[in-house]
């Protein structure tokens, strides 16, 4: 079952951590999202940490003070592993008996203050590694506003394929070359072919595009050949993220047909630091809705729960920094805003559909939702669609054009939710740089 909104999410909980209570900030008590830490410059290993306000809660520190009791405080062992992927495999009972936890000796008032106070860390003094070892990643298209303009700049009659509108579409991308919020990758080689070419050539990537996604980690598994029902699919999911799935357009082109995208794709994407659970975004649901005259999802991919509050609503953001704007000190500026309630598909079918099959998921393994694109131009996710595939370049406020990522160029990534009568939460972010490609 989908997870409900209880007394964590309460929007009257303050917490003694007095930057956890500013009306702008991403962590307040009510978000409690987990990532992987140690102090900047230090040799101390990763472990388990959770932000709230500014500051981080070090688990490993507050598992050994045994702050707290039963399966909680296992589970704030499992946190303090170079990796969260014993905690994530332990399952929901287990993740929610921690943020419940941690919630309560957060709050304004509470007993264990004096001791929780010397678990804490600056975010300002951290640094961040992968929050778990990705297994598997796939990458999912639910964005159907995507997909219908990217179709139309090569199928311009018919620009989604038949099977778009019944199976959530996807493909198996490369694990290795996902990094954390920081990234800088070279700007990828290989093969690409002009139209009026007559064989290809070899070199740097000149279509270089960001896609606007998020991320799906798996927490617990299913057994080989035991597929999950979409009533429960959400139980096997931890929690989200925000994610860049840095895309060679060029190179794509050339590649993709018959078996998908496969240099294109594999040479980086970058995650934000921080999963915010599943649980935590229990109150921004919202109702999984098709257009009368579209199919609706085979029976296996649907259910009552799934249809009253399968979406969630998370506002998300693209900006980029160049070079000439970073040297002039510019702040980034913002290339479009769209939001996760549009996609397509839901996070509960995504599951369900992946293991129909009988593959078998783990704990660790990330989905990509695709580009998030909305329904208008300027909610585009990525450059392909922005500037038409190149025919009609951006302006950016320092007279800088851009069609396509150029070497030097900062992408971020923002995500937050915001409801009336609900404290509103945020993903903090994800950037990444381009350099210049390797000799």
């Amino acid at each position: 079952m989908m997870s409900l909104s209880n007394e964590t999410h309460a929007p009257h909980l303050t917490s003694w951590v007095s930057s956890a209570n500013t009306p702008n900030t991403d962590f307040p008590i009510q978000n409690l999202p987990f990532a992987q830490f140690r102090r900047k410059g230090s040799d101390e290993v990763f472990r388990g940490g959770v932000a709230i306000g500014d500051l981080i809660v070090d688990l490993a520190a507050a598992s050994a003070a045994e702050l707290f009791e039963g399966i909680a405080q296992q589970a704030a062992e499992a946190c303090t592993q170079p990796t969260l992927n014993d905690f994530m495999g332990m399952g929901k009972s287990a993740w929610s008996a921690l943020r419940l936890a941690l919630s309560r000796a957060l709050r304004s008032g509470s007993a264990q203050q004096s001791v929780l106070e010397s678990c804490l860390v600056p975010q300002s003094e951290a640094e961040y590694s992968m929050p778990c070892q990705i297994g598997d990643y796939t990458d999912f298209y639910t964005s159907v506003h995507h997909a219908s303009a990217v179709g139309a700049q090569f199928r311009p009659d018919n620009p989604l394929l038949p099977n778009y509108k019944w199976i959530p579409i996807g493909y198996h991308g490369r694990a290795s070359s996902i990094d954390v919020s920081g990234q800088t990758f070279p700007r990828p080689q290989g093969q690409t072919k002009a139209p009026e070419a007559s064989e290809p050539s070899f070199g740097p990537c000149k279509r270089l595009d960001h896609e606007l996604e998020v991320g799906i980690f798996i927490g617990s598994g299913n057994t080989l050949g035991e597929p999950i029902d979409i009533e429960h699919a959400e139980d096997h999911v931890f929690g989200l993220c925000l994610f860049n799935d840095w895309s060679a357009r060029d190179i794509q082109a050339w590649e993709y047909q018959p078996l998908g995208p496969f240099l294109s794709k594999n040479f980086a994407s970058t995650i934000s630091p921080w999963i915010v659970s599943l649980e935590a975004l229990a109150p921004f649901r919202a109702p999984f809705l098709r257009p009368e005259n579209d199919p609706q999802p085979l029976p296996y991919l649907s259910s009552e729960t799934n249809s009253k509050q399968g979406e969630i609503d998370i506002a998300l953001q693209v900006l980029i920094q160049t070079e000439q704007m970073r040297q002039a000190g510019r702040e980034p500026e913002i290339l479009a805003n769209s939001s996760f309630v549009h996609s397509y598909w839901t996070i509960a079918q995504m599951v369900t559909h992946h293991t129909v099959n009988g593959c078998n998921l783990r704990p660790g393994d990330l989905f990509g939702s695709g580009t998030q694109s909305g329904p208008n131009h300027e909610e585009a996710g990525s450059l392909l669609e922005l500037s038409r595939g190149g025919k009609e370049p951006l302006t950016l406020a320092n007279g800088e054009t851009r069609s396509f990522i150029e070497d030097g160029d900062t992408l971020i990534i923002r995500g937050w939710c915001q409801k009336e009568g609900v404290a509103p939460i945020g993903f903090g972010e994800v950037s990444s740089t381009v350099l210049p490609p390797n000799n």
